[in-house]
């Protein structure tokens, strides 16, 4: 192991404690998805301290920061200079920058035994350690940034579970939002155009031993709000003179069921429609139902074929019912597709630092992300790291293991960084020659065009 990785190291143990305290911080004070104004403050008053620089807002609830911005760095904040950042970036000479990610909001687990009382959110996927382990790894790399030949520049995004779509409807209508991820509305907003190369770890629950997860793809998704209209009687004395909104729904959840034979396994389609209204009163027959639903797979493909036979299921059964519905169908996220060459660093590095650890690679996921999205643009990871107990998303998820939680995910990162932006940056020029980006531009076509078919 080199002198600058040993040195990022020992910053990141001799700021243990700090780093879990901050960790353990946000997992008692969960928030959801751009809701996340006290984790934000947070992010930024623990940045400001460390000494980051141009700290910017951005995501509605989120921040940029640089640990290190070389003069060359343009900013894109003008349609002529995000011109001019393109054309810098066309250039594959100029510096590199690569963002270190960690993602604010929580789900909603009420059950959770630090749930918030209110709002039902807890931090049962692990995002707090996300936060916890970019603040590490800020620390390591600032122990050795003058040796570094690029760009280090931390991103804390919101929302990245996509739940709430009532209030984030409000929040696009009003204006503060484009997209209901929180990396997909940095994408759109430019917060990205800088950036060459991002890296993040995500956690993995309930292993006997130490494992990391590596390569893996996630499924993409449409997100859907439907709505079936009927017509509302009294369900006793005269259900005949109604047209009951709620059989329609059933029915087309029946439907959906009838269409799962017709998937292919290996385009790993997922179909869980929920309602979130059901009617108005027992004695009266249903005129509105409210349904919520994901259509996933693991293309894009894949994607738009099921979606296709998806709605036609929700037409059909509103049809025999003899309802109206309304299908919005809106901006999920793609499959994530990581970068073999990061996830060879990293992997690399994982052996170095842990001997003994297990490091698998292509395991199967059927859950998806909105660093799909961001794959999409430029080259990216998310591997996971053991360290946690319980299921994801439920009740018992806890920290198992604070060292491999918290510590080891900072401490991977910075030395993947280091091997990144040492010897005037060649591997990371090599990884971005070999997969050139797209632009933002080709991103929302893509969506407009994926929803309007």
């Amino acid at each position: 192991m080199n002198l600058l990785k040993i040195k990022a190291l020992d910053a990141i143990t001799k700021q243990r404690n700090g780093i879990i305290s901050i960790g353990e911080e946000i997992f008692r004070h969960p928030e959801l998805g751009y809701k996340e104004h006290n984790t934000s403050t947070l992010v930024k008053q623990v940045w400001e301290n460390l000494g980051l620089e141009n700290i910017t807002g951005v995501g509605f609830t989120g921040w940029k920061g640089y640990l290190k911005e070389k003069e060359s760095k343009t900013n894109t904040k003008t349609d002529k200079n995000y011109e001019d950042a393109k054309n810098l970036k066309n250039n594959t000479n100029s510096p590199i920058t690569i963002a270190i990610m960690g993602e604010l909001d929580a789900v909603i687990s009420p059950k959770h035994p630090f749930a918030d009382k209110d709002t039902g959110a807890a931090h049962a996927c692990g995002h707090h350690a996300q936060i916890a382990a970019m603040i590490g790894c800020a620390i390591g790399l600032s122990a050795v940034k003058d040796a570094l030949d690029g760009n280090v520049c931390f991103l804390a995004t919101p929302a990245e579970e996509y739940i709430e779509l009532g209030y984030r409807s409000q929040l696009k209508k009003d204006g503060h939002i484009t997209y209901y991820g929180g990396k997909q509305q940095m994408i759109a907003e430019g917060v990205f155009d800088d950036i060459d190369m991002a890296l993040m770890v995500h956690s993995e629950t309930n292993q006997s031993s130490p494992h990391i997860s590596i390569n893996s793809h996630s499924t993409g998704f449409i997100g859907k709000n439907i709505r079936f209209l009927g017509k509302e009687a009294h369900a006793g004395g005269a259900p005949w003179d109604g047209v009951n909104a709620l059989n329609a729904a059933t029915l087309a959840i029946s439907a959906i069921h009838a269409q799962r034979e017709t998937f292919r396994d290996c385009d790993s389609v997922r179909v869980h429609p929920i309602i979130t209204k059901g009617g108005d009163l027992v004695n009266t027959v249903p005129s509105e139902v409210i349904m919520e639903s994901y259509v996933r797979a693991a293309s894009i493909e894949a994607m738009k074929a099921a979606n296709t036979k998806v709605n036609r299921a929700i037409k059909g059964a509103s049809y025999a019912i003899g309802t109206n519905v309304q299908i919005i169908d809106s901006a999920g996220y793609l499959p994530l597709m990581q970068n073999p060459g990061l996830s060879k660093l990293f992997s690399d590095n994982a052996a170095g630092l842990l001997p003994n650890v297990t490091v698998e690679e292509n395991l199967p996921f059927c859950g998806s992300t909105d660093a799909g999205d961001l794959s999409y643009l430029i080259p990216v990871i998310q591997p996971t790291i053991s360290g946690f107990s319980g299921d994801l998303h439920s009740c018992d998820f806890q920290v198992d293991d604070e060292e491999l939680a918290y510590l080891v995910p900072a401490k991977l990162m910075a030395m993947t960084v280091i091997d990144l932006l040492t010897n005037n940056a060649i591997i990371a020029k090599e990884i971005r020659k070999t997969s050139p980006r797209r632009e933002k531009e080709d991103y929302i076509l893509l969506w407009d065009t994926l929803l309007q078919e």
